[in-house]
């Protein structure tokens, strides 16, 4: 790593007299790694909706366990792949800290109503989390400087390394953070991700394709023994995954889906029951589909670029076309048979409404109905799209739960 990848975008000094800041014991990406692990904004991911709703079993996904499972991932990858593991590790942990209450259904509510400001994107606003929003370290002037974690370890976070354009849905910056973007940019080439931000990524699908599915299985949403023997039920879901997720033509996917369902490791699962050895039975299809993900990059990545070291820009991450459309295909079962289950689209609807509903009624209401971080913003802030910025801030802050409490306190 260079000089210019630990910069941090504000100089800091000794916290503690005792212990200099250049004492050495910790390298600046391990003290990127514990900034994000101790922040508010992770520990608030517990009750954020991965894809249910947390608290409605014990079993299922949060996006704090979610987060926990993409930062594993990432770094055995990114050690594999000999990145410096806690570059990935911290990219794995921080990458969904932007994300609203509901998950994507909050995000497109937010989204709506934040078009005057710029519209609103999970990414973008994890990026505002990071360098902004959390209390950590103030610049000269008294603003806060978020975390200010290292430069290389912001890229990595950087999935979408752009401001928002015509056509793409996704970006990770808002023209408002131009300034810290633009420095976590400098000098790397445009669009393109690091290594780390694609290890990254790749284990964010790996993650929740397969422990999505996991969790569908064990709530008893997905009809995985009528996918395995329904020619038609499997056209119609890879239909979906091509429209949503893949590339690949649907008759590609189905002779890929065939080929995944025909595998003996899901034997055990056909007639799930829920009891102890179908639950060893489903957690070693989970291990399994994980391994041969990852490995499969790994050992595609090292056959293209050698076995020395691989980091920053030197490479990018190779996914074989196979792999990668079996991990969409898993994404189209939890997308099919759980995110589309009957009574769910009443219920995001309800979700969205109370969201938009809560922002029309801070928006009246700031900036005593703020919280004491965003009172002093909202009331410096320059016209009414930064003081809307401010609430959709607010909003987005919320767990799942402190979005239902805050519009029945609110709105009613």
């Amino acid at each position: 790593m260079s000089d210019r990848d630990v910069e941090r975008y504000v100089r800091e000094t000794a916290k503690d007299p005792l212990r200099p800041v250049d004492a050495g014991w910790r390298s600046p990406f391990q003290r990127d790694r514990a900034r994000v692990l101790h922040s508010a904004a992770f520990r608030r991911l517990a009750t954020k909706t991965q894809v249910h709703t947390p608290g409605g079993d014990e079993f299922l996904r949060t996006r704090l366990t979610h987060s926990l499972e993409v930062a594993q991932i990432a770094r055995e990858m990114g050690e594999r792949l000999g990145c410096d593991a806690d570059i990935v590790d911290t990219a794995g942990l921080a990458h969904d800290l932007g994300h609203p209450p509901f998950g994507h259904t909050g995000e497109e509510a937010l989204d709506s109503v934040a078009q005057a400001c710029g519209g609103f994107e999970g990414n973008a606003q994890t990026l505002r989390v990071l360098t902004r929003l959390e209390a950590k370290v103030l610049d000269d002037s008294g603003a806060s400087a978020g975390l200010n974690l290292t430069r290389a370890s912001l890229d990595a976070v950087s999935k979408y390394p752009w401001f928002r354009e015509p056509g793409k849905r996704k970006f990770g910056a808002y023209a408002e953070d131009a300034a810290i973007f633009d420095w976590l940019r400098d000098g790397a080439p445009d669009h393109r991700r690091c290594l780390e931000a694609q290890v990254m990524d790749w284990a964010d699908d790996v993650a929740y394709s397969v422990h999505d599915v996991e969790d569908g299985v064990y709530g008893g949403y997905v009809p995985l023994t009528r996918l395995r023997k329904d020619p038609d039920e499997r056209a119609a879901l890879c239909a979906d995954v091509a429209v949503s997720y893949s590339t690949e033509s649907p008759a590609d996917l189905e002779a890929v889906l065939e080929e995944l369902l025909a595998d003996p490791l899901f034997d055990p699962l056909d007639d799930y029951d829920g009891s102890h050895p179908a639950q060893v039975g489903l957690k070693r299809v989970t291990s399994v589909l994980t391994g041969r993900f990852v490995s499969g990059a790994v050992s595609a990545t090292r056959g293209k670029y050698g076995d020395g070291p691989l980091n920053r820009y030197a490479c990018d991450l190779v996914v074989p076309w196979r792999v990668r459309a079996q991990c969409a295909l898993l994404k189209g079962i939890a997308l099919r048979y759980v995110m589309r289950r009957g009574g769910v689209a009443a219920w995001r609807d309800r979700q969205q409404e109370m969201l938009r509903e809560l922002v029309a009624a801070l928006t009246v209401r700031a900036p005593d109905a703020l919280d004491a971080v965003f009172a002093p913003r909202w009331r410096a802030a320059a016209d009414d799209a930064a003081r809307l910025r401010v609430v959709i801030d607010q909003v987005a802050s919320l767990t799942d739960p402190g979005a239902v409490a805050w519009h029945r306190s609110l709105v009613g």
